[in-house]
């Protein structure tokens, strides 16, 4: 009896990957760059209250999900630093810092991006890995500028107001981790890419990352699926309302 609970146990454990191990291959495998979340506070919270944000800020408006220390300029792919991080605090939600080199996001409230991921199926339109909290969800894309993001707003007649743009500056936060909202998932699981060079057609700067990084779909198609899926509606509301 006891070989079989052992068993159980193992098998419990292989079936949620510790934090340390995801952001390792975040970080060095796909050269994503990364820092911990300043996580929730210890069972019982503040006075009983639950478990809030461990910053200082009483009325945290994302609980867990932010950089505090180090901060966000702190973001690296160095193995050495993403181990003793995690070691260290090793239940800290594990924050991407987008833009530059690294993915960038759209994302929408949780009903909505749903119901657009439904939608974008129908439509045929290839989309990648897709990170999805309680309340929000997140459709990783490949890099943009923001003069590119204005020059593709200023295109569309209309942009649903539900949606938000995580590039240069901004972060998200990764599966495995738990923030005030709850546990932060991958709706659609990253798929390898299936090219060796980049956008400007130059070699990645590490070829293991290039063979394993995962695929992004361009912000600007997804952008455009996504404006006409929520324009679609044969009522004249938008889709993606919520």
């Amino acid at each position: 009896m006891r070989e079989i609970l052992g068993r159980r146990r193992r098998l419990r454990r292989r079936a949620r990957p510790a934090p340390l191990d995801a952001v390792l291959i975040c970080a060095t495998a796909w050269q994503w760059p990364v820092l911990p979340g300043v996580g929730l506070e210890a069972a019982g919270g503040r006075g009983g209250r639950g478990r809030g944000c461990a910053c200082p800020d009483p009325e945290c408006a994302v609980p867990g999900a932010h950089p505090f220390d180090p901060g966000l300029l702190a973001a690296t792919t160095d193995e050495r630093m993403v181990r003793w991080w995690w070691t260290n605090r090793p239940t800290a939600p594990i924050l991407l810092a987008t833009g530059g080199h690294a993915p960038c996001a759209l994302s929408l409230p949780a009903v909505a991006a749903a119901r657009a991921l439904a939608e974008l199926d129908r439509m045929g339109v290839r989309i990648g890995p897709v990170v999805a909290t309680p309340t929000r969800w997140s459709l990783l894309v490949a890099p943009y500028t923001l003069e590119r993001l204005g020059e593709l707003l200023h295109a569309q007649d209309r942009v649903p107001s539900s949606l938000r743009f995580h590039n240069e500056g901004g972060y998200l936060v990764l599966p495995p981790s738990e923030a005030g909202t709850g546990q932060v998932r991958w709706e659609r699981a990253p798929a390898p890419s299936n090219s060796r060079r980049d956008a400007s057609g130059s070699h990645d700067r590490n070829r293991a990352a290039c063979d394993t990084a995962p695929w992004l779909p361009d912000m600007g198609t997804v952008l455009d699926a996504l404006v006409e899926a929520s324009n679609g509606a044969s009522d004249g509301d938008s889709r993606l309302a919520y």
